[in-house]
């Protein structure tokens, strides 16, 4: 992606040197600088190739205040490990103190810098002070946690001359680092690290589910490293509460690694320190799965990982082998696709082969006409499913693989409309059942536990709206709501937290809620599409409608936008990235393959989805 600014102000001529043959990008920030005056903006950097390195120059002598400044700022989007030459901009005491990795700002536009009224070298004074100003989208904190953020942003940067060298260097300014939106997409990257769901299990295997916890790494410093060394840091803050590590506290890499890479046969080798060094072999494995999914969002072709510690090794762990130890949502491929016709009954057909697969009535009493659906969600093991009748009253649970009758309703809304009464239903991985009651007298989102039983009403501190849909995602340990307040409709990610209850009433709540979506104003459908990725149709205010994936951090993945559509009443995704997309509109329901653009296929539905 090229720089994102519109070129408003005066501009300093292009700064970037490269090298094609070193892969090396020199950031010089000393050439055509003023000596005077206020610096308005900070040119971004174009994204380079990502096998490119950019580095920065450092300071020229007697370069003027402005310069210094803007040569500071531009080091900062550079791919020194260390800061080392932007730490060259400061006073010694500065740098000293001065924590880069204490959190980084992301601003829509470069940060601009105006000088401050008030002493400068024009009235023979020694200091200087600039405000450096923008416009907050996000912010990356110690943790490498991001957050979406709106708001001005000002810092003041101070100036001395060195009393010696007559050299100006910056003597305080804000911890942390601050960029435009362009040069951290060309510096940062979305990472997943895994850990474990403290209180879901699998239905299917009974092994613990992996949670991602997706987090912003530096894309060309050594990576892989950051990301051990963050996983072994433990979960960011919002997700902690509900995950564990198997990694006994205090576990780090081995003083003195600096470096991870896979061997020739793709094996990485992780040296720990002796907090790991009496592990058994059980906690080992866990330990190894937890490193294996993780490099594996960085580096997909990474197939072993091997634990090493007190002088030996501890055990090693192949992809092949890591369900057995834990299950992913992303692992699990679902078998069909599944859709409610024209006529209003349940009907399924093969994932794996697209849209050229021919749709059969699912087995039982949803698939057989009996009630009219409404909507429909199938169990992650697609043994069962939940249906909603027409009416939008009544929530049934049967079978999908053998004739059953319908029974009773699991649960009956009393609104007086079908937009006041039951959402469309969803399953985690443990085989709950899920649904929101809109009736506004009494509005709840509900659990059955197993699909059946008395529903438990899950706390929702701090809600502020309506909730239109539910998404549960495969973990169990997060849920998507969309969420409609004055007429306004977002996407907000909340943490499942279940805590000690009686056995047919358990304490279950939901909490923290943030938004996924901070730029849209309406979100008509989503479903989960990886491990911490959704696919949402919304618009901006004043916008048309689109489809893109957004990340559960409410970050935009660089590959976000999708083709566009009009008039989406569902939308089909799967954790698994294998499975096609499908979506239903005014014109039926359509494929996405490949992703080179939608088609319509002879079948009629109102709504897609997969299972859960």
């Amino acid at each position: 992606m090229g720089a994102d600014r519109q070129r408003r102000h005066r501009r300093t001529p292009a700064r970037a040197a490269a090298y094609a043959t070193c892969g090396v990008v020199l950031l010089a920030g000393c050439a055509s600088m003023p000596d005077r005056g206020d610096l308005r903006d900070v040119e971004s950097t174009p994204r380079q190739d990502t096998q490119v390195r950019v580095f920065a120059m450092p300071p020229r002598d007697d370069a003027p205040p402005p310069e210094i400044v803007q040569g500071f700022l531009e080091a900062l989007t550079s791919d020194d490990p260390s800061y080392a030459t932007a730490r060259q901009y400061l006073t010694t005491k500065a740098a000293q103190s001065w924590q880069p990795e204490r959190s980084t700002t992301v601003l829509a536009d470069g940060p601009g810098a105006e000088a401050q009224p008030g002493g400068g070298r024009e009235d023979g004074d020694d200091y200087y002070s600039f405000t450096l100003t923008g416009t907050k989208v996000a912010t990356v904190d110690a943790q490498q946690s991001y957050t979406p953020a709106s708001g001005d942003y000002n810092q003041t940067v101070h100036l001395t001359r060195d009393k010696k060298t007559e050299q100006w260097r910056i003597d305080a300014l804000p911890q942390g680092v601050v960029m435009g939106k362009s040069d951290f997409q060309r510096n940062y990257m979305s990472v997943n690290k895994y850990y474990f769901a403290s209180n879901t299990t699998s239905a299917t295997s009974g092994q613990p589910m992996a949670v991602a916890d997706p987090v912003y790494v530096r894309e060309r410093v050594d990576p892989m490293t950051q990301m051990v060394r963050s996983l072994l840091g433990g979960p960011t803050s919002w997700l902690r509460p509900v995950v564990r590590s198997g990694f006994p506290t205090g576990t780090a890499l081995k003083k003195g690694v600096s470096a991870l890479t896979p061997d020739d046969q793709n094996k990485v080798t992780v040296p720990l320190n002796g907090k790991a060094a009496n592990i058994g072999q059980s906690k080992c494995s866990e330990m190894a799965a937890q490193l294996l999914y993780t490099l594996q969002s960085l580096t997909p072709t990474v197939e072993e990982i091997a634990l090493r510690a007190g002088g030996r090794q501890l055990c090693t762990l192949k992809e092949t082998h890591a369900a057995a130890v834990a299950a992913r949502g992303s692992e699990i491929h679902p078998e069909n696709l599944y859709f409610i016709d024209g006529h209003h009954q349940l009907l399924r057909m093969p994932s794996s082969v697209g849209g050229n697969a021919k749709a059969d009535p699912v087995p039982g009493a949803l698939g057989d006409g009996t009630k009219p659906l409404l909507s429909v969600a199938v169990a992650r093991d697609e043994h069962s499913a939940a249906g909603v009748t027409l009416d939008g009253k009544n929530l049934y649970v049967t079978s999908t693989v053998a004739s059953s009758s319908l029974g009773d309703p699991v649960l009956t809304s009393t609104g007086r409309t079908e937009a006041d009464r039951l959402t469309t239903p969803t399953w985690d991985a443990q085989g709950d059942l899920w649904v929101a009651d809109r009736n506004p007298v009494d509005p709840r989102l509900l659990l059955l536990q197993k699909g059946g039983g008395k529903p438990v009403e899950v706390l929702t501190p701090r809600l502020d709206g309506r909730i239109n849909a539910v998404r549960v995602a495969a973990d169990g340990a997060r849920i998507a709501l969309v969420v409609d307040k004055d007429g306004k409709q977002s996407l907000l990610i909340g943490r499942i937290e279940r805590a000690a209850g009686s056995a047919d009433q358990p304490s279950v709540s939901v909490q923290e809620l943030r938004s996924a979506t901070p730029e849209l104003e309406q979100v008509t459908a989503v479903a989960w599409a990886g491990d911490s990725r959704l696919v949402v149709v919304g618009q901006e205010s004043g916008g048309v409608e689109q489809v893109q994936y957004v990340q559960c951090d409410g970050s935009i993945p660089e590959s976000g936008t999708l083709p566009g559509l009009t008039e989406v009443t569902s939308i089909a995704a799967s954790e698994d990235s294998e499975a096609p997309l499908f979506a239903t509109s005014k014109d039926g329901l359509l494929w996405l393959p490949g992703g080179s653009g939608w088609r319509t296929l002879k079948e009629t539905a109102s709504v897609a989805f997969y299972p859960g």
